[in-house]
């Protein structure tokens, strides 16, 4: 885990225009800690850390399954297993559900005050 001396850095994926990323960068800055946030528009997810997600939430837990690109691409109708759903995941990162939170080994996925307050509690 990285830190710096105000604390640990809190690496966050998403999209600056969504409003569930902007509440997780509030949550965080009003909790003085160091933010490193991916704009996930200008940059996609390298697949390296997506797959750390993938093996720390699931697959599933990181499917954004009532979006509209999910709805929009027919999805819902698709049987998929974890290894299916991680391949659309990477080759389509609209389908996440953001914000992705990561704070050294502790990983969250979409608004979920509580599980963030469990990765700072366990930092």
């Amino acid at each position: 885990m990285s830190s710096t001396a105000s604390g640990p850095v809190i690496q966050v994926f998403g999209r600056e225009d969504h409003q569930d990323t902007r509440a997780a960068l509030r949550f965080f800055k009003e909790r003085r800690l160091t933010i490193q946030f991916v704009d996930l528009r200008r940059k996609s997810m390298a697949a390296g850390e997506l797959r750390r997600f993938v093996e720390r939430l699931g697959a599933p837990a990181l499917a954004d399954t009532a979006g509209r690109v999910w709805t929009d691409a027919g999805l819902g109708y698709l049987r998929m297993d974890p290894a299916d759903l991680a391949g659309r995941l990477l080759a389509d990162q609209r389908l996440l559900r953001i914000p992705l939170i990561r704070l050294g080994n502790g990983f969250a996925a979409g608004r979920d005050e509580a599980a963030w307050r469990a990765l700072l509690e366990r930092a």
